[in-house]
C-alpha cells in the first residue's frame, strides 16, 4: 500500500498528516508505529489522519495516534496543523473549520497570516471526567509516588493532563517524573505531565511528557491545561504567553464553564509518498 502524506510541525511537535478523504488508508497499530520511527519510517510524534466527518454539520473527522501506537483524544499542536493541511490540499476552501474528535468537536480558525485559532472547548475539571481517581473536584490534589508526594492540578482538554509547578523547567526531572506520572493508577487512561514555571501573571515556561511519545518540543492541551491550571490557583492572567521548548503559544481562558482559545502556527516541512 502505497500512502501520499505530508510532514509537518507545530512548534517541533511534528506530525505525519495522511489524507482518508481521498485516498483508501488502513493502518494497524505496528504500521502506525514503523511511520512514526524516526530510523526505520519517516518519524514523528504523532500521525494525523483526515477523515470523513459523520455528521452533516461537521466538516472533517479528526484522528489521533501516539508514536506507540496508541489513539487519543486531542493534540492541539496537530489541530493547527490539520487545519492548515485541509486548506493546502485542497480539501476545503474554508478558513473556519469544524472537525469532530474522540475528545468532542472543535473549531479550526486559520487568519491571513497562516496562524491558526482553535476553540479547544471548555476544560474538564471532574475527577470523572479527566479521567482521575479522587473523591472530589478540587483546585489541586496530592499525587503519591514511591518516594515523594506531588502536589499537582488534574485537566481534561479533550485528553487528561497533571500539571506541577516547578521553580525552574530547565533544571526540572521531566525524564524521570514523566514516566511515573503518566502511568500513575489513578489515572486510569494515563497522563500527559505538565511541568509549569511562573515566569508573571501573563507568561509561563513549560515541559510537557506526553503519555506514549515522551517529551515533546510542544504541547498544546498541555499549554491550555497549564494555564487552566494557573488560573484555578489564582496565578495566572487571562491572556498568557506559554513558552515550549519548541516556542510560544498564546492561551486565553475567562474562567469556569468557558472555552480555551490557543492561538499559534503551523508549518509544512514537506510531502511525500511512503509503501507500507
Amino acid at each position: 500500500m502505497r500512502l501520499r502524506f505530508t510532514k509537518m510541525h507545530g512548534l517541533g511537535n511534528d506530525f505525519v498528516v495522511i489524507d482518508g478523504v481521498t485516498q483508501r488508508v488502513r493502518l494497524s497499530t505496528d504500521k502506525i508505529r514503523t511511520l512514526a520511527d524516526r530510523h526505520f519510517g519517516v518519524g514523528c510524534d504523532q500521525l494525523l489522519l483526515v477523515e470523513t466527518p459523520t455528521r452533516p454539520d461537521i466538516d472533517f473527522r479528526y484522528r489521533i495516534f501516539n508514536a506507540d501506537g496508541g489513539e487519543v483524544e486531542n493534540c492541539g499542536n496537530g489541530a493547527r496543523c490539520f487545519a492548515r493541511f485541509v486548506l493546502e490540499r485542497k480539501l476545503t476552501g474554508k478558513r473556519t473549520i469544524r472537525v469532530e474528535t474522540a475528545g468532542g468537536d472543535m473549531t479550526l480558525k486559520v487568519n491571513q497570516a497562516g496562524e491558526v485559532q482553535v476553540d479547544m472547548g471548555v476544560p474538564r475539571l471532574t475527577p470523572e471526567e479527566i479521567p482521575f481517581q479522587a473523591e472530589s473536584q478540587a483546585v489541586s490534589y496530592d499525587l503519591e509516588l514511591p518516594e515523594q508526594t506531588l502536589d499537582i492540578s488534574a485537566v481534561s482538554m479533550g485528553n487528561p493532563h497533571a500539571v506541577l509547578l516547578v521553580n525552574r523547567v530547565d533544571s526540572a526531572p521531566v525524564e524521570q517524573l514523566g514516566p511515573v506520572i503518566e502511568h500513575h493508577p489513578r489515572f486510569p487512561s494515563r497522563v500527559n505531565a505538565g511541568f509549569m514555571q511562573i515566569v508573571s501573571p501573563r507568561e509561563i515556561n513549560l515541559r510537557v511528557y506526553e503519555r506514549g511519545s515522551g517529551e515533546t518540543l510542544a504541547c498544546g492541551t498541555g499549554a491550555c491545561a497549564a494555564v487552566v491550571a494557573g488560573r484555578l490557583r489564582q496565578l495566572l492572567e487571562e491572556e498568557v504567553k506559554v513558552n515550549l521548548p519548541g516556542g510560544s503559544l498564546t492561551i486565553a481562558w475567562p474562567g469556569p464553564g468557558e472555552s480555551v482559545i490557543m492561538t499559534g502556527p503551523a508549518t509544512t516541512v514537506f510531502h511525500g509518498q511512503v509503501k507500507i
